[in-house]
């Protein structure tokens, strides 16, 4: 093996190596930046309604005088919807269902009731609702109910009530804490239901409730049929189609503005990020070509000398083993070099970010390391495959 090593370092070219080193090290961070940005930057546009997937967009019908006036509906036909359906950027289409029965609530922590107040429920088919199945499912006749509260609810409570009670403010993870009591009466019935708060929306301004809730409570409280949504729910396939723009003009619609430019903003983001991460990951693979270039030109200007070693009694495996250990020290520090100049950079960008967003929750780098260890695996594969053909094809064509 100290054979194989010196004639390594005879004709070794450090400018060549070098050359590898950095070109790859920028390609590594480049896609490490990226993808970690992104996943530090998603939670300031999504976070808040984590359980909605961000490319929804809600339609309801312009309210004012002249609808008023002149008894236009503000309910969506069938017609309607099926105009929606033939739009090229609709992707799902759905619509809230709402109750048709009277609904008092109490809302309370450690036993101190801060809301008691008449409620109405709305309901989306379950899929359009990013929360795991087991959560967000109701069997008829239970009395605990899963619902997501409008954010001005918690924020009520935590801005107003706790404090002036010195109670526990409630965070999204403390939402079990709050006790919700439902009581529903129509058609002659009244009963009492618990429910159970798996989150907030800053994006709806009603109290989701699963579907087949709806479904089997409209049916027994409610004194008449339900009638036609005044809400719709879309999946887009892109937030920022002009189209999209362009449909709710041309029929006099409304969408919620501002959720509607934070999902174009995020759509962007995911735009940016992943044409960076394509750039970083084309300059890695250059970087490989440069390493194997330089390493078929150290084995080409060893060649008889390795066909010597050969010959000996060498095995193809020995022989390119000592070019193998130099790749992969090379990418070892390539991968923890990188990681160690994106900590810093991180640290920097995050200061400000949690400086604008202090409500954000916390983030890791867990998901660049493994993005790293991925490359570095996938990287280093190929230079250890590379290299044992290369010194296999000396072996062949000799013998």
């Amino acid at each position: 093996m100290s054979l194989v090593w010196k004639l390594l370092r005879q004709h070794i070219s450090v400018g060549q190596f070098v050359g590898f080193f950095f070109a790859n090290l920028f390609g590594m961070f480049i896609v490490l930046l990226g993808y970690q940005f992104y996943r530090d930057v998603l939670p300031v546009f999504t976070s808040e309604d984590s359980f909605m997937k961000s490319d929804y967009i809600i339609f309801s019908k312009k309210i004012g005088i002249g609808n008023t006036i002149s008894g236009r509906s503000h309910t969506f036909s069938e017609m309607e919807m099926d105009e929606f359906r033939k739009q090229d950027f609709v992707k799902n289409l759905g619509w809230f269902t709402r109750a048709e029965y009277a609904i008092d609530a109490t809302m309370g922590v450690n036993g101190q009731s801060f809301i008691r107040t008449e409620l109405f429920f709305e309901s989306v088919p379950d899929h359009f609702v990013d929360v795991a199945l087991k959560d967000w499912k109701y069997e008829a006749g239970s009395r605990e109910v899963p619902v997501i509260l409008p954010r001005t609810y918690i924020n009520m409570y935590n801005f107003g009530f706790a404090q002036s009670h010195s109670l526990p403010k409630i965070s999204d993870g403390l939402a079990g804490m709050i006790d919700f009591h439902i009581f529903i009466h129509g058609n002659g019935k009244r009963d009492e239901f618990k429910g159970n708060v798996i989150g907030f929306s800053n994006r709806l301004n009603t109290i989701l409730v699963p579907q087949a809730f709806m479904d089997w409570s409209n049916r027994n409280y409610a004194a008449e049929e339900s009638s036609n949504p005044s809400r719709l729910i879309v999946e887009v396939g892109n937030p920022a189609d002009e189209n999209i723009a362009k449909f709710v003009e041309k029929n006099g619609y409304e969408v919620e503005d501002d959720k509607l430019q934070a999902e174009k903003t995020t759509y962007f983001l995911k735009l940016v990020i992943s044409l960076v991460m394509v750039i970083g990951l084309i300059i890695s693979i250059l970087s490989f070509y440069i390493l194997m270039l330089s390493i078929y030109l150290l084995v080409q200007k060893n060649a008889s000398k390795l066909e010597n070693l050969l010959l000996i009694g060498y095995s193809p495996a020995k022989v390119a083993w000592p070019y193998q250990l130099l790749t992969i020290i090379l990418n070892v520090l390539v991968l923890i070099i990188a990681l160690i100049v994106l900590a810093v950079v991180r640290r920097y960008y995050m200061n400000i970010i949690e400086t604008l967003f202090p409500q954000m929750a916390d983030s890791n780098m867990l998901p660049a390391i493994a993005v790293g260890l991925l490359l570095f695996v996938i990287v280093t594969i190929l230079n250890i495959v590379a290299i044992r053909r290369k010194v296999s094809n000396i072996w062949s064509s000799r013998s």
